[in-house]
């Protein structure tokens, strides 16, 4: 099977931040940039987190209201930031591309195809492209409208409010070999309370009997990421359709680096067809 890009990767906001001391992980970017190179397409949430810490750091306060405009205010901050974070670790021969994208990106072909094009150049051009949904200039209920009204015309409609999402949009659009879903668990759990319950392995005999076994595992899949998002289960929704295009898709920990978790020295959960 030919495939147009090697690994789309993706971490969440939590992942990146020690919570402990309420400040960045900077052994996590460390380990994230120190392995990525031409080739990888990287997804990164943490800018609105990543911006309130540096907000109060600077003011002892937070915006107030917290509103829309405090999170477009914390996610513009937090940009800044996270760019800078993946620039200090990432190879200094590899150029650093910030691509912001949103919702109508991936439900016009137009658009669509531009983005393609845009990371398929950068690749050739030995570029790593850092992707994040604008949360600078987004506004949940004009988003809320607008898919809406894409949903009044199409069957489907990509929302992207998830980077779970995101990262499996953009392993559609390159035909990646490789998903990878970095979290702060080790992978997916039988119990997400219970470490012990990792499930190691997915597998099918071909693409239809692996998503067979996903479907089966989703009512195992209650604990949920963050505030306003589906946790595990979205996860293994959006999964879904990279793997029926032909990729294997892993999810596991921040604290493990990118081979590790490819080539299985660590604790993981890998989809695959055997």
């Amino acid at each position: 099977m030919i495939f147009d890009c090697e690994l789309v990767g993706k971490i969440g906001s939590m992942a990146l931040i020690n919570q402990e001391i309420n400040e960045l992980d900077y052994n996590t970017f460390s380990r994230i940039g120190k392995y990525l190179q031409p080739g990888h397409v990287w997804i990164s949430s943490g800018a609105v987190e990543i911006g309130k810490i540096d907000y109060f750091k600077r003011n002892n306060s937070s915006i107030e209201p917290e509103d829309d405009i405090a999170k477009s205010l914390y996610a513009a901050q937090g940009q800044c930031i996270l760019i800078e974070n993946y620039r200090r670790f990432i190879e200094p021969e590899y150029s650093v591309r910030q691509i912001l994208i949103e919702h109508n990106h991936f439900n016009d072909n137009a658009k669509k195809d531009y983005i393609k094009r845009l990371l398929m150049r950068s690749m050739e051009q030995k570029a790593i492209p850092i992707i994040n949904y604008n949360d600078s200039v987004s506004n949940d209920e004009i988003m809320k409208m607008e898919v809406s009204k894409i949903r009044s015309s199409n069957e489907f409609a990509v929302e992207c409010i998830d980077n779970d999402e995101t990262a499996s949009q953009i392993s559609l659009l390159l035909k990646s070999r490789y998903l990878l879903i970095m979290t702060s668990s080790e992978g997916l759990l039988e119990n997400p309370s219970e470490p012990s319950t990792l499930i190691e392995k997915v597998e099918g005999k071909d693409t239809y009997e692996l998503i067979e076994n996903i479907d089966g595992l989703l009512e195992n899949c209650i604990g949920s990421s963050r505030k306003g998002s589906n946790g595990m289960l979205a996860k293994l929704q959006f999964l879904k359709e990279p793997i029926k295009n032909g990729t294997t898709v892993i999810i596991g920990s921040s604290k493990y680096t990118i081979p590790d978790l490819i080539n299985g020295t660590v604790n993981r959960t890998i989809f695959m067809v055997r």
